[in-house]
């Protein structure tokens, strides 16, 4: 958020007169891309900065609810199959899903390498 606060400053330091400086070179100074710099700039003309990111601190909408962890949790339990073949039965979440669910429980068997 220092950067964006560095180029908001920079920008209307240039609004006010203030410095000589392009909307590229600020660009540059601040690594963000020229588009954005003048997005920045429309943004503080209308008075609607945001420095925090509007999804932070939010749940996101794909994550696995309780029940269902605990639901594929004692399904698996109950089988005696792999974990491929409890994929492919289960086929609502990806492999990598379930596989850090079964791992983070401590279901997975230890394969010993030679």
């Amino acid at each position: 958020m220092e950067k964006k606060r560095e180029a908001v400053k920079l920008i209307q330091d240039k609004m006010n007169g203030k410095t000589f400086l392009s909307y590229k070179e600020i660009a540059v100074i601040t690594g963000y891309h020229p588009k954005y710099i003048l997005k920045l700039k429309k943004d503080l003309i209308n008075g609607n900065i945001n420095y925090v990111h509007g999804n932070k601190n939010r749940i996101p909408i794909n994550s696995m609810s309780e029940e269902e962890k605990q639901k594929i949790i004692n399904l698996y339990k109950k089988s005696n199959v792999s974990i491929r073949k409890f994929c492919n039965f289960y086929h609502t979440r990806s492999y990598s899903c379930i596989y850090n669910l079964l791992k983070e429980n401590g279901l997975l068997k230890k394969t010993t390498e030679k």
